[in-house]
């Protein structure tokens, strides 16, 4: 019988001159269509040799589905293993899950700019060859108040070329208490090294005074450099000395400052019941000279450092060989200016910029948040359980060491399954759920669940807990 149901199998090369097929072609590529064929043909033979097909009407019903079935996953071929995911950590910033979701309005900006060509080096008013750092300049100087502004990779990047664009194989000052290091090694001693400037270390891990700044001041000094300890805390008996001390020093001496800001926050969250952080424009309005801090933390857009600060001392940076090897490209650009816009109406910001409106959430908005899921999800099994709890969460990627955020969470458990179990199977489902253990419980965090996604999370909690 197996004999006969595999004779059934159409031929590949025959399957491939289906117009349907054919028109698949065109729009996924041949290569892509005839693997899915090889693949779909040699799936019915294993069923029919395992014996999942066993008559002619089984075998006649999955061929004339084959169509569909090859389109379907010609369709669904996807060679990246990056995807988006949910996630219910509760922790804002997740650095392993991309850190900062970016703002749906940006989203349809992007897409609408890089389905064709766009100014990203040319200027429109001149006929000519442009800057890519005039689209980002003119918007960030605005929020921050700073005299010019420029952009690179990330932050590490940015703090490196200040470094080296200042340095000039001469000495940078810091403190012993700020010499920081953060994920992937990136130190504060190693980047100063790199810059091919020699560090002068100053203080020592708890207290630094602007006298052992003023003390080491030599001709040889090319620069103050502050950074500001984001990813910890030193409490206790500790002091440290305020930037504007340091600018006045700094000035006296015709040296700059440069500080490096870390996670770059560009509202007062303490306004929201957070503690404060540094602003941006707090350091530029004291006279730093030159300011770095990450685009994708507090900021709430994509992976960037930003620098601002004085002009003169930002075209140093941007005439530095250093700076074409950390350019943005053309969706750094355009989401970079897109984020700082936002800014313009700082209500408006807290509101609609993702990492923002997570951390200002209040205990009873995100309790309201977990009844409408808790609802959406309905009713499970009898040994499954569905409770609303309270939690506490964090900011994560290196913003507010210290800052404790109240939080509400479902806590689901099942007495047949346990949590470990369920949390691998929400991370395999087709929109993966990056979920925790507590005991036995699967918890899911309002904080980071957005709105939007509460039917996908629903409709997989009620199939994973059915």
């Amino acid at each position: 019988m197996k004999k006969e149901l595999l004779k059934k199998l159409p031929k590949v090369d025959v399957l491939l001159k289906n117009e349907e097929l054919k028109e698949l072609i065109l729009s996924e590529g041949k290569e892509p269509v005839k693997e899915a064929v090889n693949d779909v043909v040699e799936s019915i033979r294993q069923d029919v040799l395992n014996g999942v097909i066993t008559d002619e009407i089984s075998m006649d019903k999955r061929i004339s589905g084959i169509i569909a079935e090859i389109g379907t996953k010609a369709s669904k071929e996807d060679y990246s293993t990056l995807e988006g995911v949910i996630n219910a950590t509760g922790i804002v910033l997740h650095t392993n899950l991309g850190r900062a979701p970016i703002p749906r309005r940006l989203v349809k900006k992007l897409s609408d700019c890089l389905s064709g060509y766009m100014n990203l080096e040319y200027n429109l008013e001149k006929g000519a060859r442009g800057e890519r750092y005039e689209h980002i300049e003119k918007i960030i100087c605005e929020i921050t108040g700073a005299e010019a502004a420029m952009a690179v990779n990330n932050n590490a990047s940015a703090v490196l070329l200040m470094c080296s664009a200042i340095g000039k194989r001469r000495e940078i000052i810091v403190s012993r208490g700020e010499q920081i290091e953060i994920g992937g090694k990136f130190r504060i001693p190693d980047i100063i090294k790199r810059s091919n400037a020699k560090m002068i270390e100053v203080g020592t891990t708890n207290k630094t005074h602007l006298s052992d700044y003023e003390d080491n001041i030599t001709d040889k000094t090319s620069a103050i450099l502050k950074v500001h300890t984001s990813n910890y805390k030193v409490v206790g008996f500790t002091d440290s000395v305020e930037r504007e001390d340091l600018v006045k020093l700094a000035h006296k001496n015709d040296i700059p400052v440069i500080e490096d800001l870390g996670s770059g926050v560009l509202v007062d969250l303490s306004r929201y019941g957070l503690r404060h952080e540094p602003t941006v424009q707090e350091s530029v309005a004291a006279g730093v000279d030159l300011v770095s801090f990450s685009g994708d933390k507090l900021l709430g857009g994509t992976q960037a450092g930003i620098i601002v600060g004085k002009k003169k001392y930002i075209d140093m940076c941007k005439k530095h060989p250093l700076t074409r090897a950390m350019r943005i490209d053309k969706m750094q650009a355009l989401l970079i200016a897109e984020i700082f816009a936002m800014y313009r109406d700082k209500a408006y910001a807290v509101k609609n910029i993702p990492v923002l409106s997570m951390l200002t959430a209040s205990k009873e908005e995100l309790t309201l948040k977990a009844k409408a899921l808790k609802e959406r999800i309905g009713k499970l099994p009898a040994n499954v359980s569905l409770s609303i709890i309270d939690t506490e969460n964090l900011a994560g990627g290196g913003s507010l060491p210290d800052e404790v955020l109240k939080g509400v969470a479902i806590a689901i458990e099942d007495s047949k399954v346990s949590a470990n179990k369920h949390t691998a199977n929400l991370r395999k489902a087709d929109k993966p759920i990056i979920a925790r253990c507590e005991g036995n419980s699967t918890i899911l965090e309002l904080r980071t669940i957005d709105e939007s996604e509460f039917e996908i999370v629903a409709d997989i909690c009620r199939k994973e807990f059915k």
